[in-house]
């Protein structure tokens, strides 16, 4: 009879752990590839032509805060957060994924990766709530762009430096370490089954929030539908969460923003 490390070993188990280790990267691809053909569909360089109607998706400043138009720029909002924040949530995920599998060889109850990465996703729900609602403000008062970007200099050297300077907080860097270190954020806030899983993602959001939410302020001041800016934010984001010198990215960014904020101001 088989050890267990002997099984495990086996080439046919290899390949079933291989395989579905394919499925949960090729489902949260295919998550994050439909987010962003979403954003193609409605972001775009000339935003003038966006806004005449050229861009699919694409939506003009000028229209009426109408309950449907508020529910469009949600929308618009929540996709863009899953495009941008999915792909960093990818190692936490992953893991999770692990630990059921050897779950489910151990006939203990299994509960699909999905559950995680759901309650990953209505956390930033919560975020694109927020940022419609100050999109709205925003818009009503007179300091949007047609390209949703801040149409004055206050406002843009307000959002650069304010976020430099979250950047160089310790809540920044503590949320950061939670968002980096995965194995030890399961093994210490671990739930039992998919109502627990789905908290767990909703918790881990809520740090991967708390470590990017100025960040993705930003946007209101590149453009919210700027694709450059949208992809250059996610890039940042990333790095930031998976590269070894994650943390020092971080720092040098606040610098940078600081920086670039105070130029604005002079300006």
């Amino acid at each position: 009879m088989k050890t267990p490390a002997a099984v495990a070993g086996t080439p046919a188990l290899e390949r079933i752990l291989r395989h579905d280790r394919a499925i949960v990267v090729g489902g949260l691809a295919g998550v994050a590839a439909v987010s962003w053909i979403y954003i193609l569909a409605g972001a775009g360089m000339n935003m003038d032509t966006a806004a005449a109607g050229a861009g699919a998706g694409a939506m003009a400043m000028e229209a009426a805060w109408t309950p449907t138009y508020f529910g469009a720029m949600l929308v618009m909002w929540w996709v863009m957060m899953v495009a941008m924040m999915l792909p960093s949530a990818v190692p936490m995920v992953l893991l999770f994924a692990a630990i059921n599998r050897k779950n489910r060889e151990a006939a203990r109850p299994y509960v699909p990766a999905a559950a995680l990465a759901g309650g990953y996703v209505a956390a930033w729900a919560g975020f694109s709530l927020a940022a419609t609602t100050l999109q709205w403000w925003l818009d009503r008062s007179s300091l949007l762009s047609p390209d949703m970007a801040g149409n004055t200099a206050y406002l843009g050297a307000g959002l650069l430096i304010a976020a430099g300077v979250y950047q160089l907080t310790p809540l920044k860097h503590a949320c950061l370490r939670h968002c980096r270190t995965p194995i030890d954020f399961l093994g210490r806030r671990w739930r039992q089954g998919s109502r627990g899983a789905l908290a767990m993602g909703l918790e881990h959001g809520l740090f991967c929030l708390g470590c990017c939410w100025v960040l993705m302020g930003l946007l209101f001041y590149g453009g919210v539908m700027n694709l450059w800016w949208i992809a250059g934010l996610a890039v940042y984001v990333l790095f930031e969460k998976l590269a070894p010198f994650g943390p020092w990215i971080g720092r040098f960014g606040g610098a940078v923003l600081i920086l670039w904020g105070v130029s604005v101001l002079l300006a």
